[in-house]
Parts: C-alpha cells; structure tokens; sequence
C-alpha cells in the first residue's frame, strides 16, 4: 500500500450541503448569520466599498493574493461575515466550513483628530458621508493611503481554520473582499471597525447658517478613483502599485 491516501472525491454540491449543514448548526446556536451575495460581476460598487477594495490592492503583497478570493465572494462561499469593533468574523465554505477572523488596530486617536480637522466644514449631512458624496479634498482625506480612514496590512491581522500556511489563503482573500461588499450595505462599519465614531465628522463639520453650499461635492464615480488614491486603476481587473508587506498570524493560503 502505498504510504500516502487520496481523499475521496467530494462533489461541490456535497461540500455546498455539509457546509450549509454546518451553518445551520451555529444558527441554532444564536449566531445571527450574515451571508456575502454578490450580484454581477463588480464586488463593490459604492465609494466605500471601492475605496477598502482598492486600498487592500495598493499593497503588492496583497494584490498579488487577493485574486484567488474573488471567485469565492463572487461565488455566495462566504456564508458569513460579521463586522464589529476592530474584528470581522465570518464563515468561509471550501473543501470543508472554514473559520475565518480579521483583526483590525484601532484607528489612533492622533489620525482621527488630524482626519476630522481636515474634514471640519465639508460635509453637509450623515447622508453625504455614508453615500460617499464628499468633496475633492474630503475624499483624499478619508482615503489617504497613510493617514486615511483604511488600515496597513501592519494593521491587519489574519487567522483562518484551513489547514494550508500561506500569508493569505484564499478563504481570507474572500472575507478582505467580502467586507467591501458589506461596506456597500452599510458603510458605517468602517467606522466600527477603526473603533471610531462617524458622528464626529458631522459635529466638526456643521456649516454655519446661511452658509453656500459645496459646488463641488458629487458621489465618487469608478473613473475618480485612481486620482483619488494616485494610482492606476482598471475598472476591470487590475493594476497593483506597492510597496509594504502584510503581517499575519499565520502565514498560510489555502
């Protein structure tokens, strides 16, 4: 006999099953399932959710492995994902129901002083923020690619049950992915998860009475976002610039 066995050969409709079986085992539990669906063929299509997306890609130690999450977003594989106070949570099917957790650094207080200062008097209303229709300089504040809103790889640490020792598996690569699309949902839980509170910016921001209002406020559209970030961007699939390397719990890709 030979000294290595190959596992059985499992149909993606049983792994789908078993892992749906799985799901639904924590759910009687009290876990409030928060699934990732993907419709079309863009992953997020908000200014925040965008703007995490194509941050994470700024990094060339991540652009060079998030390609291998984006079938899985894209394919409803994320059957969970929960984002609290600097930590995502989330289910990620593959061969087997795989854990996946993001820990996040706290935004430093110093950084969201600067960010709210710099954006003190340019945003109008909560609605505004949340639906991305910021100024020029607001939206290069808020996504600086050092003193911005989003999180360095340094700041990112990464944990998933598979059993494969890469920086990052492919089930992590989904939920980085994944959290974009919730951004498109809910873009407050970035601020939830730099542990910083949104309302901040409106209280710092109040216009005076009578004062005009912003000509150039607008919602970011796709072809803004390479100015915006000073990189170049294709809508469709991708061009990387960077230059700083992630950090993790485990190195591992599965």
């Amino acid at each position: 006999m030979a000294w290595y066995e190959y596992r059985p050969y499992v149909s993606a409709a049983e792994r789908r099953h078993r892992a749906t079986r799985e799901v639904a085992k924590r759910k009687k539990k009290g876990l409030a399932i928060e699934p990732v669906t993907i419709e079309g063929r863009a992953i997020a299509r908000s200014f925040w959710g965008k703007a995490w997306c194509h941050h994470l890609e700024s990094y060339s130690d991540y652009a060079n492995r998030l390609p291998r999450g984006r079938a899985y977003v894209r394919n409803g594989s994320v059957l969970h994902l929960a984002v609290g106070a600097g930590r995502i949570d989330a289910l990620v099917q593959g061969s087997q129901l795989y854990e996946v957790s993001v820990e996040v650094t706290p935004l430093g207080r110093p950084r969201w002083k600067g960010i709210v200062g710099a954006c003190s008097g340019e945003i109008d209303s909560l609605v505004e923020l949340l639906q991305g229709r910021l100024s020029d300089g607001v939206m290069r504040v808020v996504t600086h690619r050092e003193t911005g809103l989003f999180p360095a790889p340094s700041q990112i640490r990464l944990e998933c049950s598979c059993p494969d020792w890469a920086q990052m598996c492919k089930h992590i690569a989904a939920v980085l992915y994944g959290i974009g699309a919730r951004l498109d949902q809910r873009p407050e839980l970035l601020f939830l998860l730099r542990k910083v509170d949104h309302l901040e910016l409106l209280s710092a921001g109040a216009r005076p009475p009578g004062a005009g209002k912003r000509s150039n406020a607008r919602a970011i559209a796709p072809s803004d976002l390479g100015s915006v970030f000073g990189i170049e961007i294709d809508t469709q699939p991708e061009k990387r610039v960077g230059r700083q390397k992630p950090t993790s719990s485990r190195g591992r890709s599965r």
